[in-house]
């Protein structure tokens, strides 16, 4: 055969492929189980488990279930677990007053699960939509504009509600301009010091959210829209505007949301701020997953491992996902 010129690469970048422990040695990035979120969604029901139809594989959890995914959580090497409610339609009204109720649904998952698996950071939402019968995240006036300051006030009882149950972490995910520095100094004067703040914020007004509402029992009392306080798909400068006033408020963490639509995001606001950037694969993305692996039409579990690896390849320090219980036992 002829040999090649003189003049053929020296440097053939397939030998750093031709095997797998080299292929590990010069892998740039890596997924453990110490990356993953756990999202989960909890039910004030009797009922251990209820199928979220548009969620393959997801189930409402009730109290004793909760606590028992913080133990396996702990086992599998989860850090922390973030939990969601759907709660009795008869216990929602127009202004969320459940979400404040110290006996309620998460106040008691927060507590069951801290004393399961104290080892488990617990991260709550902030925001109003599970509880309000509109579907909205924050109040509402006549009009059905959301309203920015009263929706805060309330955002800041709900926060130390959670904290006094023993959350580690609150989550507000209800993008009202302020409410990071309302909720820091609430937390603050109310001795919550160690509270730490996941702020949502650059939380987009996406349309892969649907099966998430479902499944926390919003989606059918959803008046509208959320682009009035969510962002816009076509923005990115505006997320770092967003990022960096909630740093400037107190956020000790900062999300995009959702994943891979907007790994873009993710990029530039961990290079811009360095400061822990963690990513939220939606109900959306999840559903797809699910659904073309049902079929056939794809790998659900390469996938699945190659969409979370995705968000580590961008910058994320995390990945909140449903398939965080699933993806730890493959990583284990």
């Amino acid at each position: 055969m002829t040999p090649f010129p003189q003049s053929f690469p020296a440097t053939r970048l397939r030998r750093l492929r031709q095997a797998d422990w080299v292929r590990r040695l010069t892998a740039e990035n890596t997924l453990t189980p110490s990356d993953l979120i756990w999202s989960l969604v909890v039910h004030d029901g009797e009922a251990a488990r209820i199928p979220v139809a548009a969620m393959p594989g997801v189930d409402r959890l009730n109290v004793a279930e909760a606590a028992a995914a913080a133990k396996r959580a702990k086992a599998l090497g989860i850090p922390a677990i973030a939990i969601f409610p759907h709660i009795d339609p008869a216990h929602k009204d127009a202004d969320g007053r459940e979400s404040l109720n110290p006996d309620g649904l998460i106040p008691t998952v927060i507590k069951a699960m801290k004393d399961a698996a104290p080892e488990v950071g617990v991260i709550c939402d902030v925001a109003l939509d599970p509880f309000t019968t509109h579907g909205h995240d924050g109040l509402i006036d006549e009009a059905g504009y959301v309203l920015n300051d009263e929706t805060t006030a309330v955002l800041i009882d709900q926060a130390l509600v959670q904290a006094e149950a023993g959350a580690d972490v609150v989550a507000p995910s209800d993008m009202m301009d302020g409410r990071i520095g309302a909720l820091r100094t609430a937390l603050e004067a109310d001795g919550y010091i160690n509270t730490l703040i996941l702020s949502y914020a650059a939380k987009y007004a996406s349309g892969f959210y649907g099966p998430y509402r479902e499944a926390i029992g919003s989606a059918t009392a959803l008046i509208g829209d959320k682009k009035t306080y969510q962002q816009n798909p076509a923005n990115t400068d505006e997320a770092l505007r967003e990022v960096a006033m909630d740093i400037a408020e107190g956020a000790d963490m900062v999300m995009v949301k959702p994943g891979l639509p907007y790994l873009d995001i993710v990029r530039r606001v961990s290079e811009t701020f360095a400061i822990p950037t963690y990513a939220f694969q939606v109900s959306g993305e999840y559903a797809m997953i699910q659904a073309a692996a049902q079929n056939g039409w794809i790998d659900g579990e390469r996938v699945m491992l190659e969409s979370l690896l995705a968000f580590k390849r961008a910058g994320a320090s995390g990945i909140i996902t449903y398939f965080a219980e699933t993806a730890a036992q493959k990583l284990g």
